[in-house]
């Protein structure tokens, strides 16, 4: 079996990305938030340019799919003049950072993340591997310890703000004022010192942080769950089946409120405190379609072996209330590169099944046909074993 290309590189507005419907043009909305004019005009524009399917990425972007090599450039310009592109592409791939959504008015993550993405932007010095991140996690708690992020503004123990590398357990002090700079010398440390691709990677590899990273000692890593649709202080959490949606759906949310884009492919609504009554989205934190992930798949991704979503739809019910299956379209497993406790992954007739890992794991289990898979969905998620070759 050929292995599937790993890129190393995010799409963006100015750089999009070939997929098997057109190209997938990636917005980076500043501080991870739409006005209500602009989800207006991003759903106008899917319908416009693209194939009316708007996907919600892990990194808390908002992706318009199906855009033709004829319709790309109009749609850029309408994107600029909505003011969600960047001046160059170098300048939007280092503008890699993800918000925690359920900041409030006054306490600093707004102007931080903003910021931070203007220092970003205009820092033409700063050549980061592709899929180098910052998160600004500075709400009462840190929520993004589960997103990809390499370099962290949080909170510590006590409170106090704190820049950490990814992969240590301790960070330096910082205030509102120096968060920005600091962050900043931390991923110019990890350029001098040989670092490649990932914070974590060049720690583990060997890298020595400076000693003002390790300082003080972050807050502790306990486990926690993702957040699910529902209200929270910032506003009411909107889910969507596979993180995609449709453009109407879109503009049929940015008339109740602005948005907030989140690293767990749901939407917040600013300032709302019921569900919206709007077709196409998912209200409830016990819906079963929130405990599948699976990626666009055939024919969406050039890459993939098989359909995905159909499968993923039809096994969601079966899946057991504390338990996640992954049904991936090829070993690269972009839509969720950890582990969870059943994940499918597409051959060429077939699909691997892997018990606690990711796309990636070997497997000790027969591969299965889709038939097999759906004659059994039950004895599927609680004994693979069990299934019939």
């Amino acid at each position: 079996m050929t292995a599937p290309l790993v890129k190393g590189w995010c799409p963006g507005a100015l750089r999009p990305m070939p997929s098997g419907d057109g190209l997938l043009v990636r917005v980076r909305p500043s501080i991870g938030r739409l006005t209500q004019a602009q989800a207006t005009g991003i759903a106008r524009l899917a319908e416009q340019y693209g194939n009316g399917q708007i996907d919600l990425s892990a990194r808390s972007n908002i992706q318009i799919r199906g855009v033709a090599d004829p319709t790309y450039v109009p749609l850029v310009t309408s994107l600029t003049s909505l003011g969600l592109v960047d001046a160059t592409p170098e300048a939007e791939a280092r503008r890699n950072i993800v918000v925690t959504p359920f900041w409030q008015s006054g306490d600093v993550t707004a102007e931080l993340a903003e910021r931070l993405s203007n220092a970003l932007r205009d820092d033409r010095t700063l050549d980061l591997p592709g899929k180098f991140g910052f998160a600004v996690d500075t709400g009462e708690m840190p929520v993004l310890r589960d997103v990809s992020a390499d370099i962290r503004i949080e909170r510590d123990a006590t409170g106090a703000l704190l820049c950490r590398a990814n992969g240590a357990a301790s960070g330096a002090r910082v205030t509102s004022d120096t968060a920005v700079d600091t962050a900043l010398s931390l991923a110019r440390w990890f350029i001098s010192s040989g670092g490649r691709k990932r914070m974590a990677v060049h720690l583990a590899g060997g890298a020595t942080l400076p000693s003002a990273f390790t300082a003080v000692e972050a807050a502790p890593m306990t486990d926690m769950s993702p957040p699910v649709p529902g209200p929270s202080a910032a506003g009411f959490m909107i889910g969507f089946a596979f993180g995609q949606m449709q453009a109407h759906t879109l503009s049929a949310l940015a008339d109740i409120a602005p948005l907030r884009v989140t690293p767990w492919r749901m939407l917040l609504l600013e300032g709302q405190t019921i569900a919206p009554d709007i077709e196409g989205i998912i209200t409830r934190p016990d819906d079963p379609l929130l405990r599948v992930i699976a990626c666009p798949g055939l024919p969406g991704c050039t890459q993939a072996l098989q359909p995905t979503r159909p499968l993923a739809r039809v096994l969601a019910p079966h899946v057991p209330v504390d338990k996640m299956l992954h049904v991936s379209g090829c070993a690269k497993g972009c839509a969720h590169p950890g582990p969870t406790a059943l994940t499918l992954v597409a051959q060429a007739h077939n699909f691997g099944l892997v018990r606690d890992g990711n796309a990636a794991s070997p497997s000790p289990h027969p591969s299965l046909t889709v038939e097999q898979l759906l004659a059994n969905p039950g004895t599927l998620m609680e004994n693979p074993n069990a299934l019939p070759v």
